[in-house]
């Protein structure tokens, strides 16, 4: 069996900081993981400084590499003092059959949920986001205030942040999402998931539908803050933010939805509005 400690396989400075990717035999996945951590510079005052957390969810058919190359989000997050942590998006090289048959399903498109069919027993990504990835992270780093955390991402990314988050009010401070999958039950993109993954019983694909879970976790004390492009092309028919906009004020939860004229659901998209996104999370985090 691989090493469950990571190893770091590539460093390179940025902003003052570092991004370093890790590789890691996951458990709970079955398989061998990499992932991304943006350290920030450390104040030349204190060696022993601590950074809080933010963990960036990736959208369908990217790796832990897309946000960490294109988001722009380092300059930012060295401003703050707070690391970035990227996991990858689903687990890899297990070879399940039809799983690279499709780009919106199997390796890629893990949707960050713990999977119940037998066939996709090993897709446990949030068991993997929630729990191993930030014990590993306490483990190993000593840099890291793991208990200061907060999260975000990207599409499919950002229906992982808004449901982990809902679901794990105790663990994250804030959260925010790009062109989130706002409600997947109503989707394509998320009734092939589900149906896959989690079976043919609707009730429990609730579970993870971020509009869902706002009607039943409304304890939410930082506003969630979204950025959805308007000539995104999935708006319509995969994203639904307008489903969770309601949910949010039937629930009393408070919502930031800021549609933005002319932009697409692409990294361009992402770049233009990440430093808003990072001092969102800082400032829940009191770092400001």
């Amino acid at each position: 069996m691989e090493d469950t400690k990571p190893v770091e396989i590539s460093s390179s400075k940025m902003f003052g900081g570092y991004n370093k990717r890790f590789k890691h035999f996951s458990p709970t996945l079955g398989c061998s993981m990499n992932f991304h951590i943006y350290f920030p510079p450390s104040p030349s005052s204190s060696s022993s400084h601590k950074f809080p957390v933010l963990y960036w969810l990736s959208g369908l058919t990217c790796t832990d590499e897309n946000f960490i190359f294109k988001s722009g989000a380092q300059r930012a997050a060295s401003n703050e003092g707070v690391a970035l942590v990227t996991p990858d998006t689903s687990p890899r090289g297990l070879n399940v059959e039809g799983e690279a048959d499709s780009w919106d399903f199997g390796v890629g498109a893990g949707f960050y949920l713990n999977a119940t069919q037998e066939k996709w027993k090993n897709w446990r990504m949030y068991d993997y986001v929630v729990k191993e990835l930030p014990k590993l992270l306490s483990d190993n780093f000593p840099e890291l205030e793991t208990s200061k955390a907060s999260i975000f991402g990207h599409s499919m990314g950002g229906h992982g942040a808004l449901t982990i988050y809902l679901k794990n009010l105790d663990k994250y401070k804030s959260v925010s999402a790009f062109a989130p999958v706002a409600n997947p039950i109503n989707c394509p993109w998320g009734l092939k998931a589900f149906t896959n993954y989690l079976g043919g019983n609707k009730s429990d694909w609730e579970d993870y539908d971020a509009t869902c879970l706002v009607t039943k976790f409304p304890n939410v004390s930082a506003s969630i803050l979204i950025d959805q492009g308007e000539d995104d092309k999935f708006l319509q028919d995969q994203l639904l933010p307008h489903k969770f906009e309601e949910a949010c004020r039937n629930a009393n939860v408070p919502l930031l939805l800021r549609l933005q004229p002319g932009y697409d659901h692409s990294y361009n998209f992402i770049a233009t509005f990440i430093d808003d996104h990072i001092r969102h999370h800082a400032q829940a985090l009191r770092l400001i």
